[in-house]
């Protein structure tokens, strides 16, 4: 056997562990696991993160892996990419369901578009809110931070010590609370608009019983709602903003 086989053989398990590690993200992260993204091109990024990540990673204990060991190893070091890759990507989740909710109150469900990142039909609303989240994470470097945070991982769990435990029930079950919390707090400022304008075109319609009122509303209601859409849009680069900050901040307390 080659002499330079002889030195990258007793690397090959730990650098296989990173690997695993690392790939997490290509499943839920945002950008980087899009379904856009063909899979041998996410392979071959995982092979170049770990080829980058894991000389500069702190010393490893060396692995001692058997058949009964190493499944529970592989899904260990996976379930932290997928973790960190998953949290990143609720926040712009939270804001793609406030545009289900303010399409649903436009009366633009029936408007569908396909996302590809998600793999289904969504109202243009939702489209159109999740862009602007997905802009907002790729201006504040979030594609960054999700690599950041799991190299910084390797310094606090060694490769092959995870133990999923109660704090990362803990941490999904936060995230998706506050996600919901997001998309209701960015929806209402427009749910209220339309429940106005309802009122309105009732006292309309009961004081002139001859006009239209379904031929007025929907049309009046549809312009209220884009005039209110152009007019937040600073508002919702400051809400996902802060929530991708809370979320790593968060991200970051859990893998301390």
């Amino acid at each position: 056997m080659p002499p330079s086989m002889d030195a990258i053989l007793p690397h090959m398990p730990a650098a296989l562990m990173v690997m695993f590690r690392l790939s997490g993200i290509f499943m839920f992260g945002p950008v980087f696991g899009a379904n856009t993204v063909p899979i041998r091109v996410k392979v071959l990024l995982a092979l170049v993160l770990t080829a980058c990540v894991y000389p500069v990673i702190p010393p490893q204990v060396p692995l001692e892996l058997n058949m009964a060991t190493l499944g529970l190893a592989i899904g260990s070091e996976m379930l932290i990419g997928m973790v960190i890759g998953y949290g990143a990507s609720l926040p712009l989740a939270g804001l793609q369901v406030a545009g289900h909710m303010m399409g649903q109150q436009m009366g633009l469900m029936a408007a569908q578009v396909f996302n590809p990142d998600f793999d289904d039909q969504t109202e243009v609303v939702g489209q159109f809110m999740y862009l602007v989240a997905l802009t907002v994470f790729l201006l504040l470097g979030g594609h960054r931070q999700m690599l950041t945070a799991l190299v910084h991982s390797f310094d606090n769990i060694p490769l092959g010590g995870f133990v999923p435990g109660e704090d990362i029930v803990q941490f999904i079950i936060g995230l998706l609370a506050a996600m919901f919390e997001l998309g209701v707090r960015v929806a209402a400022p427009l749910v209220c608009l339309v429940f106005l304008e309802s009122i309105a075109m009732g006292f309309v319609a009961r004081t002139v019983p001859q006009l239209n009122i379904f031929s007025l509303g929907f049309p009046v209601r549809i312009i209220l709602g884009f005039f209110l859409l152009v007019g937040l849009t600073t508002i919702f680069f400051d809400s996902v903003t802060v929530a991708i900050f809370d979320m790593f901040d968060s991200m970051a307390i859990l893998f301390s």
